[in-house]
């Protein structure tokens, strides 16, 4: 690296299925269409793990919750985002949008937050098959019929530490 360029930082997209395989065994015959998964994202940088769950903003080491590992990881690029200013955006972010009382299950989730996290970090997009996934299920007459259900439930893997304010 020569003196004039910034440090850059590496991004990835952690990808759990936290149906553990069921979306795909039992969604052709509930819903008439293939899902490969249930989707829970987190973004990985400066050595953590940051997601959004039924608590707020939350971070871990890598594979830390008790979802385990990944199913699988995309590398979104590089960030020359700095630890500190990353951590004022989180704090920011944790105040208003992503505050724990706002999560939605089909519109304020962890991948609403994983897509804003990463393109604020890289200027890219997670992928469409798990930013489409709340309306793909909705676009479904169980989906319809589940939707009552299902907006009352929150997501949040223990095992993280809740991100705030005191967390610098």
């Amino acid at each position: 690296m020569d003196q004039n360029s910034s440090p850059s930082f590496p991004v990835q997209l952690y990808i759990y299925d936290i149906s553990r395989g069921m979306a795909r065994q039992l969604s052709p015959m509930m819903l008439g269409k293939q899902l490969d998964g249930i989707w829970h994202t987190a973004v990985v940088v400066h050595g953590e793990e940051f997601f959004y769950g039924g608590v707020g903003i939350t971070n871990c080491p890598p594979g830390g919750t008790e979802l385990g590992q990944p199913n699988s990881i995309v590398d979104l690029g590089v960030t020359e985002v700095t630890g500190e200013i990353f951590m004022d955006y989180l704090t920011s972010l944790g105040e208003s949008t992503y505050r724990g009382e706002t999560y939605h299950l089909f519109e304020n989730n962890c991948n609403t937050f994983s897509n804003e996290v990463a393109q604020f970090l890289t200027g890219s997009r997670i992928p469409e098959y798990i930013t489409d996934l709340p309306s793909e299920v909705l676009s479904t007459p169980f989906g319809q019929v589940l939707r009552p259900i299902l907006e009352s439930m929150t997501v949040s893997p223990s095992g993280a530490n809740s991100f705030n304010n005191s967390q610098r």
